[in-house]
């Protein structure tokens, strides 16, 4: 397990969408870890497996491996265990998988170490409420994540929260300022929305009360990633100095 890093977590995650570990590696290498942190989501953990985690905190980056487990409690607790025994910084679940399956992950987590995060997956970014009703949920995308939110954070005791940023502030205001707010769906004001519904400018998402913000293509289909990376993360160092 690699070395705990004690300095303030960064609040600009870098989305490693790449099919293979060695152009995942490679665009690392441009980047700072002590701007951004980095993402590891689906295609490029079957691909790359755990040793690609490894290379990465080789390089002094915090990884949020992104594999929103949901399944039978005692499944996602195993495989919860087995991410924080890689030293993640973060682990996600979704929150639809109920409240035994969070706390079993949760307890799963803290037995191996303490500095991995849980953080539970409300609503996704690219759902809306057409795509709830065409699963049978009545609900707003607002209401829903909500109700998954104190789920999450108040019964089930996780460290914090994947949604949209525009349920940020709504959350802050329903769970305070203790948990973590993790809000992909980030885009620049003249960007296109990708297959992202619910999305908000890197500014607006700390104003409203993220934590932390997700950023993908916008940094790693730049034509020059390290500069991109670098201006997003100054644009939020700008919003805290302003305030």
């Amino acid at each position: 397990m690699p070395t705990v890093d004690h300095s303030p977590a960064p609040r600009l995650i870098v989305a490693l969408d790449f099919a293979d570990a060695d152009s995942a590696v490679a665009l690392a290498q441009r980047l700072d870890p002590s701007l951004c942190a980095l993402k590891v989501g689906f295609e490029l953990f079957v691909v790359a497996g755990p040793d690609l985690l490894g290379r990465l905190h080789d390089l002094g980056f915090r990884v949020f491996l992104d594999l929103k487990f949901h399944d039978i409690p005692n499944t996602v607790a195993a495989a919860c265990r087995a991410a924080a025994r890689t030293g993640v910084w973060l682990v996600n679940v979704h929150a639809s998988g109920g409240l035994q399956m969070m706390q079993a992950a949760h307890e799963a987590v803290r037995e191996v170490n303490d500095h991995t995060a849980v953080l539970a997956v409300t609503v996704l970014t690219s759902s809306d409420a057409q795509t709830l009703r065409e699963t049978g949920l009545q609900r707003s995308p607002e209401a829903h994540v909500r109700l998954l939110g104190n789920l999450a954070i108040a019964q089930a005791g996780l460290e914090g929260l994947v949604c949209s940023a525009q349920e940020a502030s709504m959350l802050r205001e329903e769970l305070g300022s203790g948990p973590m707010l993790v809000t992909p769906g980030i885009r620049l004001p003249d960007a296109t929305g990708d297959d992202q519904r619910r999305v908000m400018t890197p500014e607006s998402a700390l104003k409203a009360g993220a934590s932390a913000i997700v950023v993908g293509r916008p940094i790693t289909r730049a034509a020059d990633p390290a500069v991109a990376a670098t201006e997003f993360a100054h644009r939020l160092e700008r919003v805290f100095e302003s305030h």
